[in-house]
């Protein structure tokens, strides 16, 4: 099996979708009101919900019909790790605003956190 990771995200789509679409995004700004958990499921809502503001972002203001452009754009966002994105927002929010990383989370980074 062959090393996929990229720039140390887990693969070469998500390291480009975090660098190009959500970098520097304030969950605050996207009704994040903060972990109220010890779960993932957080984590795993946030994440749901950057891949629906990516694919809004990019497909529901255009006039694109479906073509091959537009499958290929899914077929690239099918491989990003949302979840992995979606830690490491709220890890730098964390980070940002001095607060306590919690455990579950710093834990689901793969990640070096240093504060």
């Amino acid at each position: 099996m062959s090393d996929t990771t990229y720039n140390g995200w887990t693969n070469y789509a998500t390291w480009r979708v975090n660098l190009e679409c959500v970098d520097g995004l304030d969950p605050r700004d996207h009704g994040f009101k903060g972990i109220t958990t010890e779960d993932i499921s957080d984590v795993y809502d946030f994440g749901e919900y950057l891949k629906g503001y990516v694919e809004e972002c990019l497909f529901a203001y255009t006039e694109i019909k479906p073509s091959l452009v537009e499958d290929y754009a899914r077929a690239f966002l099918s491989d990003v790790n949302w979840y992995e994105i979606a830690t490491q927002l709220l890890i730098d929010h964390c980070v940002e605003e001095n607060l306590p990383i919690p455990e579950h989370i710093y834990m689901a980074s793969k990640t070096e956190v240093t504060v």
